[in-house]
């Protein structure tokens, strides 16, 4: 599943409400602030005391022993891969996560693993159809080494894993002799609204990342957590791959920025969401999914228009949502967008709907 935005347009007007993605927010005075005062030091070697105050406090958030700064979620997961798989294994995750459709091929590029893609309702599969999806262990059989969730779903609506279904899968995993993983791009906003404490959601999870560049509105990082071997071994493809940095205390400060002031106003994205998804829902041909988070998925088959021409009908008008599919369009609501962005959103696309359709 492809995120894919509407092609650059010099002569589109000015953006009034982008809700292409979360990943669009924009570091506010404060936080520029805070990155302004970070104390500094060669991440690389340790000497970073803003990224080390950072890795203590993710460490502890997520219930982990240890804790890594990266630069992106993808270099979260791909590493992840890379320490847990050899060429040739099997990690075991749902068909539509976004480390089969969103990372270029990561697994096989670089760890040589293939990924068996699980079926399941809003992204999330049942223990059974886990169980179902186990090989025999024979030498002529890929050898099953990862079991990989993502909390939430982007796929699935930004879907939240219940947390019981969660235990129940990831238990199984580690009973089979698998490793588990959680990609935790929106693992906050999974916690914000199940009211869960992210601890408890990475309880079972071998390794965890969480991603500042989305909800939590940072410029730039990801920090990925585990047990201190992992760790340990986590740094040396960060070193094979260049993610290790110098003075990353610069970005490292806006996260800690974030860790304070922007978990609990997720539950307002959350909200301003389910408005959106209420407002679209009144436009006649549109087909909308009930959000669970800041993800609002809808169709726009019975309208007549393909996703892409209401893309561009909305993006013409000063309002930007992504596409996913030939009918299928995403809007994230993020901090950049209050509750007056969204009735304007939602009047732009039901203007864009009544259009000509040629």
């Amino acid at each position: 599943m492809v995120y894919a935005p509407v092609q650059p347009d010099q002569s589109l007007p000015p953006m009034r409400i982008n809700l292409f993605s979360d990943t669009q927010t924009r570091p506010s005075a404060a936080m520029k602030d805070a990155m302004m005062r970070a104390e500094l030091g060669d991440e690389q070697n340790g000497d970073d005391p803003t990224v080390n105050a950072l890795c203590d406090r993710m460490a502890a958030l997520l219930g982990k022993p240890a804790a890594m700064f990266l630069p992106s979620g993808t270099m979260c997961n791909q590493i992840s891969i890379l320490v847990h798989c050899r060429p040739g294994d099997e990690i075991l995750a749902h068909q539509d996560a976004h480390i089969v459709a969103n990372e270029g091929g990561g697994p096989g590029a670089l760890a040589g693993a293939v990924v068996l893609g699980l079926q399941g309702a809003r992204g999330m599969f049942e223990a059974a159809t886990l169980t179902a999806a186990l090989r025999e262990k024979r030498r002529h059989a890929p050898t099953q080494t990862l079991v990989a969730v993502e909390q939430t779903s982007n796929a699935g609506g930004g879907s939240v894993w219940p947390l019981a279904l969660l235990t129940e899968v990831l238990c199984l995993a580690h009973d089979e002799g698998m490793q588990t993983h959680m990609d935790g791009a929106r693992l906050m906003n999974a916690a914000v609204a199940a009211g869960v404490p992210a601890s408890e959601m990475a309880r079972h999870c071998d390794s965890v990342w969480l991603d500042f560049t989305k909800g939590m509105g940072a410029p730039l990082g990801a920090t990925l957590c585990g047990s201190e071997a992992f760790i340990d071994q986590a740094w040396r493809w960060k070193q094979r791959l260049g993610g290790s940095l110098r003075q990353a205390g610069l970005c490292a400060a806006a996260c800690l920025y974030a860790l304070d002031h922007n978990i609990d106003r997720l539950a307002e994205d959350h909200a301003n969401a389910r408005d959106l998804a209420s407002g679209l829902a009144r436009v006649p041909g549109l087909a909308v999914e009930q959000p669970e988070t800041n993800l609002v998925f809808f169709d726009s088959s019975a309208t007549g228009l393909t996703a892409e021409t209401l893309a561009r009908l909305a993006r013409r008008q000063g309002v930007s949502v992504s596409t996913v599919g030939a009918y299928r369009l995403r809007a994230c609501t993020h901090l950049d967008v209050d509750a007056a962005g969204v009735t304007l959103a939602t009047a732009v696309i039901a203007q864009a709907v009544r259009s000509p359709k040629a």
